[in-house]
């Protein structure tokens, strides 16, 4: 499989580009060498690069085109705003309509402000939280893998150049699950903690009872409970983790599948805390989010369209049945190859991951960059099989088929105990890693 046009509009990228793109997640160096397709346009769940190939495509735009590309219904919102222009000087009418439509779908939350991507509002969640406790740190999952771009999360990751240590030393982890650890850090830290963040979910549900758990802890410990529903918010259900799971956060942000690919993201929470980002209380004010993007029309009609569609369509009811399909295809297309216990499939049906294991089992970017070869070359461009509700019977046929010859020649790499033979090139790397 070759891709001369895309190696070519790699090569301009990186010429303009730091990294090539403008995400990380989105890097050549996270697909296989001279196997990172650059994309001409798409159509529902299926997806067209430069070079001409067509795939069915998972995980779209970081998880956040979940109806599929182009999807009819935001289009037509959209196109409705397009004479109408997109930026004033002061609030349009779908600010207030936009704000009553979210939160219409995310009862749990009184008011809500808008953004254009997640960093803004979680690190929007953090300031609040700092200026209503009056406490500096702030303390974060250690297990789950992003929050924000600024400096509060950036400094405790691996590509920390840039941030001062004494940034860093503001915000402290504690693992997901354990209620013990965590309030052992509540005490360790007693009356410094401003705020609990975290994704309620992730690969594994939550434990029974640590949801309300933390909830207990951040109010014994007077700290701010704060859910990262970026992931979570539209795919566990149209209220978010917090609808599923009834536990209700003190601020929670959302953002990828709200906008269905548009820039749009929220920070949501209780009025009392809200409001000291607003004008009607007798507060020191509170630098909330104040950005000129953030209101842009043609978002906010994608995001009222997006939320009238899950609801009325029932459509993370849909992401789970799709999941649920493509998950079983293809671990019966693992076990058929031997690989069971090599090629597994996590998470919630709406949003799957898969793990790619050595011969102990050990997770292994050499055998993810052979299985992701072999996806590409069967009309398959998963990073992850994080579903769309466009998919249809036969893309997930397709996939299910590409990942059994994946399978079969993951079978040989792990008889002969080296994938290298089958790689191509270098193997995939790290988001997260100090040199380049």
């Amino acid at each position: 499989m070759s891709l001369p046009r895309s190696l070519a509009a790699n090569e301009r990228l990186h010429e303009l580009i730091p990294g090539g793109a403008h995400t990380y997640a989105k890097g050549d160096d996270q697909y296989p060498e001279d196997l990172a397709p650059v994309i001409s346009h798409g159509q529902g769940a299926q997806v067209w690069d430069v070079d001409g190939n067509r795939y069915v495509e998972y995980g779209s735009g970081l998880r956040s085109v979940s109806l599929g590309h182009a999807h009819p219904k935001v289009l037509e919102a959209v196109r409705r705003e397009l004479d109408r222009g997109s930026n004033f000087v002061r609030p349009s009418i779908l600010e207030v309509e936009a704000a009553e439509r979210f939160l219409a779908t995310v009862p749990t939350a009184d008011m809500v402000k808008f953004a254009k991507n997640g960093s803004d509002v979680t690190t929007a969640a953090v300031r609040l939280a700092r200026a209503v406790t009056g406490r500096a740190r702030v303390a974060i999952c250690a297990d789950q893998p992003f929050f924000s771009v600024d400096d509060w999360f950036i400094g405790t990751t691996p590509m920390s150049s840039g941030i001062p240590d004494a940034i860093n030393e503001l915000t402290v982890t504690f693992p997901y699950g354990d209620l013990a650890a965590t309030e052992e850090l509540l005490t360790r830290y007693r009356d410094e903690i401003a705020c609990l963040i975290l994704e309620p979910a992730g690969h594994t549900e939550p434990p029974a009872g640590y949801l309300a758990g933390l909830r207990e802890l951040a109010d014994r410990y007077g700290c701010l409970l704060v859910f990262d529903e970026m992931i979570t918010g539209l795919r566990w259900s149209e209220a978010g983790a917090q609808g599923l799971y009834g536990v209700v956060p003190d601020l929670s942000t959302f953002g990828k599948a709200l906008g269905n690919g548009f820039a749009v993201s929220a920070l949501a929470g209780r009025r009392d805390l809200m409001e000291r980002g607003g004008l009607r209380h007798a507060h020191e004010r509170v630098f909330l989010l104040s950005t000129t993007h953030g209101a842009e029309t043609h978002s906010l009609a994608a995001a009222t369209a997006v939320l009238t569609t899950y609801v009325e369509e029932g459509i993370t009811a849909r992401l789970h049945t799709l999941g649920e399909r493509l998950a079983a295809g293809v671990r019966e297309a693992a076990a058929t190859a031997g690989v069971a216990d090599h090629v597994v499939v996590r998470g919630r049906a709406s949003n799957l991951v898969f793990g790619t294991l050595d011969e102990k089992q050990r997770p292994s970017q050499e055998y993810r960059t052979l299985f992701l070869r072999h996806l590409l070359a069967g009309g398959v461009l998963a990073p992850s099989f994080v579903v769309s509700s466009a998919l249809t019977d036969a893309d997930i046929e397709q996939t299910v088929d590409a990942v059994g010859r994946a399978c079969e020649v993951y079978r040989k790499a792990l008889d002969v105990g080296d994938p290298a033979p089958w790689l191509g090139g270098r193997p995939v790397k790290p988001v997260f890693r100090s040199l380049a």
